[in-house]
């Protein structure tokens, strides 16, 4: 059987990705790969092919050309839910979080892939979706333990100020137990209080859980600081890729943020 390169490194690697909508290229020939146990950084101008390579990475999007392998085993065309199976969990740019239900409740929708009970047991609330039900809700309450969010775990997530929906999400995501954890802009919109602290549960996670973590992020401040690696897109081409002081002094990346025009 094939095997990707540098599998005992790689949990995931992405060859020569190439995603398009209609006659415009979303992603050109990407190729990069996220190491078992690292922070790796996603970084660009606005609209350079971010988003859409998480959405690659996640299943939203099929890209038209090239390969994602995950965990040492080329993928198929699966769908969203059979990839968060697999390990692989997520937050979004704009928040997705059901606002009318608590946030233990919200937390307990990132258990789903975890529960096996069928409808009939579930439904009269006995036996095994009981026992199941509680042993998520005991990995659920150590996650609101962990993200110090036990003063709102029955407050409908609505209410809440937009830095704590934030923590959430990133705890639904949490409560999925992934291999692979997806960030996309979790710090965006944030005040320096917020973004420091939602900084640190991203190192926190790290550390204790042992996730690979991918993210996105604009504040190049956090980047250098949090990420192993550094992987730069621009106008939906790979213009860097390496490690923070690399990137920093990388005359490419420095004409792309800067807006200098491309020959």
């Amino acid at each position: 059987m094939n095997t990707a390169e540098n599998t005992s490194e790689a949990l995931l690697s992405l060859k020569n990705i190439s995603l398009s909508f209609g006659g415009v290229k979303a992603l050109t020939d990407i190729s990069f790969d996220i190491k078992k146990g690292e922070i790796r950084a996603i970084i660009g101008p606005n609209g350079a092919g971010k988003s859409s390579m998480l959405n690659v990475i996640n299943g939203f999007y099929h890209p038209q050309e090239g390969e994602v392998w995950f965990n040492g085993n080329l993928r198929g065309s699966l769908k969203p839910h059979e990839i968060a199976r697999q390990g692989i969990a997520r937050t979004f740019q704009n928040i997705a979080l059901f606002k009318g239900m608590s946030t233990l409740d919200n937390l307990m929708t990132g258990r789903i892939t975890k529960m096996h009970a069928n409808i009939f047991w579930q439904a009269i609330w006995k036996g095994k979706a009981e026992r199941e039900e509680l042993e998520h809700r005991e990995k659920v309450e150590h996650i609101i333990d962990f993200l110090e969010i036990q003063a709102i775990r029955k407050t409908p997530v609505g209410r809440l100020p937009y830095g704590l929906q934030k923590r959430v999400e990133l705890g639904r995501a949490l409560a999925a137990e992934s291999k692979l954890l997806l960030l996309d802009e979790p710090m965006a919109g944030m005040n320096v209080e917020e973004k420091e602290d939602m900084c640190r549960f991203v190192l926190d996670v790290h550390e204790e859980f042992g996730t690979t973590i991918a993210l996105i992020e604009h504040d190049m401040g956090v980047v250098m600081d949090i990420a192993d690696r550094v992987v730069v897109l621009d106008y939906g081409r790979k213009i860097g890729d390496g490690f923070p002081d690399e990137i920093r002094a990388d005359q490419n990346v420095i004409d792309a943020y800067l807006g200098v025009s491309h020959d």
